[in-house]
């Protein structure tokens, strides 16, 4: 990347203020998200986005999901953007090694769901308190950054992983980082209750990645 544009694109207090929004949010972020947070307007964010895309800093994706009229562009910073220290390199590097380590040593899927469950049973200690299991798992999607979003048909709930922060790793070792993400949210589910996986479709599957949860 051509480090005098990014410094003159980073130069301007608004644009460097939305690509702080930007490195701390775990998913892509719509320019009305962004105007909202920052109290400005959206006429004002859309070309400061529109500059640091043409540099390189910001990748565009294109949101069809129940809009109504023109698609909604969304934001996220670019694979080899600067992180600004938010996103540090060295923790994707160990956690990178670490997979490797792991899938070198023959760890399988299952293994990888069992150390996965006990952190989501932790988490939903917290987070499950008088919500249903539906609401408090889908809070705790969003906060990991997988962008959920929650269909109904009958007795079943659909949660689909709009967004995976872990999509490098997982491409590059599905057998492990999509199990343990399964058994992440299984552990959750069986904490909080009310609700059973019914099936779990992982980057492999291609359906697209998702939990369906049928409820007690």
């Amino acid at each position: 990347m051509d480090r005098l544009p990014v410094f003159k694109a980073l130069g301007d207090n608004s644009r460097y203020a939305i690509y702080l929004e930007l490195a701390r949010s775990p998913v892509p972020l719509s320019t009305a998200e962004i105007a909202d947070t920052l109290d400005l307007h959206p006429n004002t964010v859309r070309p400061h986005l529109e500059r640091m895309r043409d540099v390189g800093l910001l990748d565009v994706e294109t949101d069809n999901r129940g809009a109504v009229g023109r698609p909604q562009h969304r934001y996220s910073l670019a694979a080899d953007a600067p992180s600004l220290g938010l996103e540090p390199s060295s923790l994707r590097l160990l956690a990178r090694l670490l997979a490797g380590v792991a899938a070198a040593a023959g760890a399988d899927a299952e293994q990888a769901a069992q150390l996965g469950r006990p952190q989501g049973k932790a988490a939903a200690l917290s987070r499950a308190k008088g919500r249903s299991c539906v609401q408090a798992l889908t809070d705790e999607l969003a906060d990991l950054g997988f962008d959920p979003a929650v269909a109904d048909d009958g007795p079943t709930t659909t949660i689909a992983f709009t967004h995976c922060p872990f999509r490098e790793l997982a491409e590059a070792f599905p057998d492990l980082v999509c199990h343990l993400h399964r058994g992440i949210v299984e552990g959750f589910v069986e904490q909080a209750g009310g609700a059973d996986v019914e099936e779990f479709a992982t980057l492999a599957d291609r359906d697209p990645c998702r939990v369906d949860l049928v409820a007690r």
